[in-house]
């Protein structure tokens, strides 16, 4: 597409963001679709085995040297937490609106900032930590622990959004050293790994409705995960990260078109405050990138 080609480099970083949600937020339905007929262990193996496949059908003549890593014990924690992550969150979506669990997940913006301190010994100031105290001030809202509505199941996607920040975390640390197709490639071939020595245990025999969901959960991540990549190529990570909250209104929709789920007052709050946090914290983040001086604390 011509006019695709010739806008600026943030703008198709900021479409590629928005391409990139909304066919996570698709992932995420059909994952909820997709544990109502076979084990979660297939939900998940079919998300990460998809991804796998395709990328050593494309990756294949440059395999070799993608696999090449100096991180391989952290290329394994990253992976498990990605498992984690997916597992915590498809988890959640056997009980939990799809709405309601993308607004616990989406915590995990503010919780990188929070671990950055306390793990990589980040600088972070008062008014950052205000905005990630107000991040789980929503998530509380949106959980209402001690309510008639609370269950344990409310708590997976707090669990996602934790593994999620861990994920981040070291994939922070390695930086830019590294191929994100290299990590690519080792989550898939880890999430695949240890799934495979669970879903035989655990196999319940698919349909035909439930096999073509596990082909299109695993196309969904394929491409979710291409366009993510496509979009921090193509823009400044502190540029596009914002745009990742269109995330939840996709999840809301589909929420609405296929469960018929409306979310109530307190969700909408409580994503509001997680939103409004999130975009806070990055706002600090990008003013004291601009205008601290380094060894400066930022607030």
């Amino acid at each position: 597409m011509i006019w695709f080609s010739r806008l600026p480099a943030h703008s198709r970083g900021i479409l590629y963001m928005l391409v990139s949600v909304t066919v996570f937020a698709s992932m995420d339905m059909v994952a909820k679709l997709l544990g109502q007929r076979v084990d979660l262990s297939q939900v998940l193996w079919a998300r990460y085995g998809g991804q796998l496949a395709v990328l050593l059908l494309i990756f294949a003549p440059r395999l070799r040297r993608a696999l090449r890593t100096e991180h391989p014990w952290l290329q394994l924690a990253r992976g498990l937490m990605q498992l984690a992550a997916a597992a915590c969150f498809f988890k959640a979506l056997q009980t939990v609106g799809l709405a309601e669990a993308t607004a616990v997940a989406d915590l995990a913006p503010v919780l990188i900032t929070l671990g950055a301190a306390l793990i990589l010994g980040e600088k972070v100031g008062t008014r950052r930590m205000a905005g990630i105290a107000a991040a789980l001030i929503g998530a509380l809202i949106i959980i209402r622990p001690g309510s008639s509505v609370f269950q344990l199941a409310s708590l997976w996607p707090l669990g996602s959004a934790v593994c999620l920040a861990g994920y981040a975390l070291a994939t922070r640390h390695i930086g830019l050293k590294e191929s994100p197709l290299t990590g690519l490639l080792y989550s898939g071939l880890i999430c695949t790994g240890i799934l495979s020595l669970i879903v035989p245990f655990r196999w319940v025999a698919p349909d035909g409705p439930a096999l073509a969901l596990m082909l299109v959960i695993g196309c969904l991540g394929t491409i979710g995960q291409m366009m993510m990549i496509r979009a921090y190529a193509e823009a400044e990570a502190s540029s596009i990260a914002p745009f990742s909250y269109a995330g939840l209104l996709a999840a809301s929709g589909w929420g609405l078109l296929v469960f018929g789920a409306v979310p109530d007052r307190f969700t909408v709050l409580g994503a509001l405050v997680i939103v409004a946090a999130g975009l806070y914290v990055w706002h600090r983040e990008n003013m004291a990138r601009e205008t601290v001086p380094k060894g400066r604390d930022a607030t």
